[in-house]
């Protein structure tokens, strides 16, 4: 599979392989040079706020949240 570099430097990724290897938009990707090959990895994030980043849903607000772990009025 083939990618054109855009001119700001950006790739698109196949979207074949995009499937295949699990990368959704967020996917933080380590790039590294190796033998003259670009390499992309996944990167396991560690950080405690990624992990949890968006799991509250869309929609809801702060406000809203806090109330319902505190069990709200």
């Amino acid at each position: 599979m083939k990618a054109k570099v855009a001119e700001r430097g950006q790739v698109t990724i196949p979207k074949a392989l995009r499937e295949r290897l699990g990368i959704v938009p967020g996917t933080v990707l380590d790039f590294i040079e190796e033998q003259g090959r670009l390499i992309a990895k996944k990167s396991e994030s560690l950080d405690s706020v990624d992990q949890v980043f968006g799991t509250l849903g869309r929609g809801r607000n702060t406000d809203d949240v806090l109330q319902e772990i505190r069990g709200g009025k």
